[in-house]
């Protein structure tokens, strides 16, 4: 999907014990994604429908997001849809229902200028944000 971010991705850090017992941490990026879809209705009047997704990022990805990403940014995400439940504290049940991240391509920024001279840039969620490529979108 391609759209704008809502707002800054929200970071929460996990730690983690390894396979040789040392403690390491494990980041999560959420945000809000806007795409917008425009068709004419039978009156011919132009109609816009927006529509909003809950993005969810692991681990590098995370990281790549915590750095680049920020609300009015334009991304192409690619992921699966997951759905899970939960009790609130009132008892209730709660669904939800997410897109994990598997990858990313950086469109633009709607809110810094020197976003606009770059050229895209895709992450892949099993690339460390040190080996990050350059990359065209996948479509």
């Amino acid at each position: 999907m391609i759209g704008n971010l809502g707002k800054n991705p929200e970071i929460i850090t996990f730690q983690q014990e390894r396979e040789d017992g040392s403690m390491g941490v494990v980041k999560k990026a959420t945000f809000p994604l806007a795409t917008t879809e425009v068709h004419k209705n039978k009156d011919g009047e132009r109609v816009e429908q927006t529509d909003w997704h809950n993005i969810v990022c692991w681990r590098g990805l995370a990281e790549i997001s915590e750095k680049l990403l920020h609300k009015g940014t334009q991304v192409y995400i690619e992921g699966k849809l997951q759905s899970r439940s939960w009790e609130d504290r009132e008892g209730n049940r709660r669904y939800i229902t997410e897109v994990v991240a598997e990858n990313f391509t950086v469109l633009g920024n709607r809110n810094r200028q020197e976003d606009s001279n770059q050229s895209s840039e895709s992450f892949n969620d099993s690339l460390a944000p040190e080996t990050a490529q350059m990359g065209d979108l996948p479509f």
